[in-house]
C-alpha cells in the first residue's frame, strides 16, 4: 500500500490516540506493531490501527495530518468511531 496515508493508532476503544502520515502504510503500521518505532506508540503501547485515510499526495497528507492533530479528542474518537464503530483493528484489512 505505498500511497500517503493519514492513520489513527489507539491502545483500545477510546484508549489512547496517535496520529501519523506516511508514504507506506503497511510497512509503518507494522514497524509500530513491532515496536521498531521510539517514541510515543512504543512507550505507550499504541500499536492498533483504528482508520485510516489515503491521499492522492503526500502534501495532502500533511495538511490532513497537521488538522486532525489540532482537533480536541472529542472529534478524533468521533472519526475513529463513524468509520469503524467496533474500534477494529484494521491491521487485516490493509495487508490483504
Amino acid at each position: 500500500m505505498k500511497q500517503p496515508a493519514v492513520y489513527i493508532l489507539a491502545t483500545g476503544k477510546r484508549g489512547t490516540l496517535y496520529i501519523g502520515v506516511t508514504s507506506d502504510l503497511v510497512a509503518r503500521t507494522w514497524q509500530h506493531r513491532e515496536h521498531l518505532v521510539d517514541g510515543f506508540t512504543k512507550r505507550y503501547n499504541v500499536t492498533t490501527l483504528v482508520w485510516y485515510e489515503l491521499h492522492g499526495t503526500m502534501e495532502s497528507a500533511l495538511l490532513r495530518e497537521k488538522q486532525l492533530k489540532k482537533w480536541n479528542r472529542e472529534w478524533k474518537l468521533r472519526l475513529v468511531q463513524e468509520a469503524n464503530p467496533e474500534w477494529r483493528d484494521l491491521w487485516g484489512e490493509i495487508v490483504g
